[in-house]
C-alpha cells in the first residue's frame, strides 16, 4: 500500500483527503486515463482540450517549441484539465530541454569533467527554474546510468562518468538542485542501470548483465543515494537484468524473463521491496524495441501497470490504446489493487507538487516572467564558467606542442570528421547550422592565424553534383602528394570530430574516401596534430595514434571560445579530468 505520508510525498491529511476524494469522485474511464502520459504532437487547442477531456490524461510530455509556444500550450492543458497534470521535461543538460530558446548548461558528461558536484547542482537548479517558467513540473532527469561499457550506443553524454560515487553525488546534487525550485519533481532513468550492453534499447534487446552483488555496488548504490534524497520517480528503462528476476523468481525460464517496463520481480521485488522506493514509476517511450519486441501492444499496456509501473509512455493511437489498457482492467489483468495504487502514487505526486492547492486559472506561473528566466544572462555565465572547468586535456604524448600561437604555428589546417549518422537527420535538424569547424576557423583568424577548413576531393566531388555540374571523376586512392609540400602547405593541424553521443546505433567517425585518405590523422609524425572530440568523449578508439588530444563535450560558442583560450594558453590552462575512460580501456590508446 502507498504511504502517502512518508517519504518522497510527505501529505498532511488534508493533502491525503484530496487524494482519496478524487479518486472517489472519479469514472473508470478517468483512473484509466490518469495512467497515461501522452506524447504531444500538436499545440493545436482542440487537440489539447480533446486529450484532456475525451482521454482524462494524466501527464504530457512534448514536441519541442518556444518558450512562449510551450507555455500557452501547458495553460491550455491545465486550464482545462479536471486533475492537474503533471507536464514532464527532458532537461538532462539544460533549460533547452524544456523549450528551444532554453540555455544548454552543460552535458552530464561535461558536468562530471569538472568534478564538482556544484555544477551539477546548477544544473539542475537553472535548467527546472527555466522549465518551470513555462509550466512544467516534472524533469525526466537526472540520467543516473553508470558509462561502463565505452561501446554503449544510448548513453552518451548523458552521464556523469564511470565512477559509482561520482555518479550518486552527482545525481543527487541535480536532484537538490532541482528541488530549489518550489513544486518542482524529478524522475530519475534508466532503472534498473544502462551502460553495460552494447546495444539501443531503441532498436534490440538491451541488458544489465551484472550479478546481483555488483548490482547492489553500483546501479543500486545510485538509487538507494537518490531515493534516501527524495527522489519523486523513476523512470523504467526496457532493460532486462536476469540477476535479480532470476532472484525474486528462482524458476524462471529464460524466455520469461522481461525488461523492467513489464517485470513484476524487478518493479514490485526489487525497487518497491529491497530498495523501499515508494514514489511512482512511469515507463520509458512505448514504441522502443526493447518493450514491443515482448509481446503485442494491447497486451503490454497493461502487463506494464500489472508489473507495478504507475504511468505508461506514450500513446501510440489514442482510442486504440485507451481501449486497450481499459481491456486489461476488465478482464483481471490489471487488478483493482494494482490500479488503486497507480492512483494513489500518481495523485500524492501532483500533491506533493502541490498543484491541488491551486485554481486552474493559477496552475501556470506569471507569463511576464518567462522571458526573465528562459535565457538569462545568470544562466549564461553557468554555461561558460562550466565549459572553462570542464575541457579535458586527456592525451598529450608531445608536451612541446602548446601553448598553439601565431608566432609558432601561423597556417592551421582544420580537418572536421563527422560521425555515420542517420541519412537526412543531420540536414533536417541543422540546415542553417554554421559547422563547429567553421567557428574554430573564425575565432583563430581573430587571433592572429592563418586558418583554414580543408575540403577533401569527395566533397568536392558531391557539391559538383548537387550543383549540377560536371563532375570530376578522375579521382585517385591510391596516392599522396610529396611530404615536403604537405609540411610546407600548413604548420599545425586540428582534426576536430564531432560525433553525436547517444540515440544512434553507431557513433564512429566515417573517414572519407577521400585523396589518401586526407581526414585520417596519418601525418602526426609530420606536423603537429591536435585531436579534438567535440561531441562523444571515445575518439581515441578510433584514432589511437593521436599524440594531443582533447575533448570538449560540445560544441557550444563558449566552449570554442574556451577552448581556443586553452590552447594559446598552454597544458596548465585544462581544468577537466576524463569522468569516462577516454582511453575506452584499449592499451594502445595510451601509446
Amino acid at each position: 500500500m502507498v504511504d502517502m505520508k512518508a517519504k518522497p510525498f510527505f501529505l498532511t491529511d488534508e493533502d491525503c483527503k484530496w487524494v482519496e476524494d478524487t479518486i472517489a469522485g472519479m469514472s473508470l474511464d478517468e483512473k484509466i486515463g490518469q495512467l497515461f502520459f501522452n506524447m504531444g504532437d500538436s499545440r493545436d487547442e482542440e487537440y489539447l482540450k480533446m486529450t484532456v477531456n475525451k482521454y482524462h490524461i494524466g501527464g504530457i510530455r512534448y514536441n519541442p517549441g518556444k518558450a512562449d509556444e510551450i507555455y500557452e500550450q501547458n495553460r491550455i492543458l491545465q486550464e482545462n484539465s479536471k486533475i492537474p497534470l503533471i507536464i514532464a521535461c527532458n532537461t538532462e543538460n539544460g533549460g533547452n530541454g524544456a523549450c528551444v530558446d532554453g540555455t544548454p548548461i552543460g552535458c552530464q558528461t561535461k558536468i562530471g569533467a569538472t568534478r564538482d558536484p556544484k555544477y551539477a547542482h546548477d544544473l539542475g537548479y537553472m535548467s527546472n527554474k527555466e522549465a518551470a517558467a513555462i509550466g512544467c513540473n516534472l524533469s525526466f532527469a537526472p540520467v543516473s546510468d553508470i558509462f561502463l561499457n565505452w561501446e554503449n550506443p544510448v548513453i552518451g553524454l548523458r552521464t556523469y562518468g564511470n565512477d559509482t560515487d561520482q555518479v550518486a553525488a552527482m545525481a543527487k546534487a541535480y536532484l537538490e538542485g532541482a528541488h530549489e525550485n518550489p513544486g518542482f519533481a524529478c524522475a530519475a532513468k534508466h532503472f534498473p542501470g544502462d551502460g553495460l550492453d552494447f546495444r539501443d534499447q531503441h532498436v534490440a534487446n538491451s541488458v544489465n548483465s551484472y550479478s546481483c552483488e555488483e548490482w547492489d555496488a553500483t546501479f543500486g548504490k545510485v538509487y538507494e543515494t537518490l531515493i534516501d534524497a527524495g527522489l519523486e520517480a523513476i523512470m523504467a528503462g526496457h532493460i532486462m537484468q536476469p540477476a535479480y528476476t532470476r532472484h525474486f523468481n528462482p524458476t524462471i525460464a529464460d524466455d520469461d524473463i522481461m525488461p523492467a517496463t513489464l517485470s513484476p520481480e524487478l518493479i514490485t521485488g526489487l525497487l518497491r521491496g529491497k530498495l523501499g522506493f515508494n514514489g511512482m514509476v512511469l515507463t520509458d517511450a512505448s514504441h522502443m524495441v526493447g518493450l514491443t519486441c515482448r509481446m503485442q501492444r494491447k497486451d503490454l499496456m497493461p502487463a506494464a501497470i500489472a508489473a507495478g509501473v504507475d504511468m505508461f509512455l506514450f500513446f501510440n493511437d489514442m482510442e486504440e490504446d485507451f481501449n486497450a489498457m481499459k481491456a486489461g482492467y476488465l478482464d483481471g489483468r490489471i487488478t483493482e489493487e494494482r490500479l488503486s495504487d497507480a492512483l494513489h502514487r500518481i495523485l500524492a505526486l501532483k500533491a506533493h507538487m502541490g498543484l491541488h492547492k491551486k485554481a486552474k486559472t493559477e496552475i501556470m506561473p506569471p507569463r511576464a516572467q518567462v522571458h526573465e528566466i528562459v535565457g538569462c544572462a545568470e544562466h549564461k555565465a553557468a554555461q561558460k564558467e562550466i565549459a572553462d572547468k570542464a575541457i579535458t586535456l586527456v592525451k598529450y604524448k608531445d608536451a612541446d606542442v602548446l601553448p598553439m600561437i601565431p608566432e609558432r604555428y601561423k597556417r592551421i589546417m582544420i580537418v572536421y570528421v563527422k560521425g555515420l549518422e542517420a541519412p537526412g537527420l543531420g540536414a533536417l535538424f541543422n540546415q542553417n547550422a554554421v559547422s563547429p569547424a567553421d567557428k574554430l576557423r573564425d575565432r583563430l583568424n581573430a587571433r592572429g592565424f592563418d586558418a583554414f577548413v580543408y575540403e577533401s576531393p569527395i566533397q568536392k566531388l558531391m557539391q559538383q553534383i548537387q550543383r549540377g555540374e560536371k563532375a570530376d571523376l578522375n579521382l585517385y586512392f591510391a596516392g599522396k602528394s610529396a611530404i615536403k609540400d604537405f609540411v610546407a602547405g600548413q604548420d599545425l593541424i586540428i582534426t576536430m570530430v564531432d560525433i553525436a553521443g547517444g540515440f544512434q546505433p553507431v557513433a564512429r567517425p566515417a573517414f572519407g574516401m577521400t585523396k589518401g585518405g586526407g581526414e585520417i590523422p596519418w601525418y602526426v609524425h609530420e606536423l603537429p596534430v591536435i585531436v579534438v572530440g567535440t561531441q562523444q568523449p571515445f575518439v581515441l578508439a578510433d584514432i589511437p595514434q593521436a599524440r594531443t588530444y582533447i575533448n570538449t563535450y560540445d560544441s557550444l560558442d563558449t566552449t570554442l571560445d574556451a577552448l581556443v583560450e586553452k590552447l594559446m594558453t598552454g597544458p596548465e590552462a585544462f581544468h577537466g579530468q576524463d569522468p569516462v575512460d577516454a582511453f575506452c580501456g584499449v592499451w594502445d590508446t595510451h601509446l
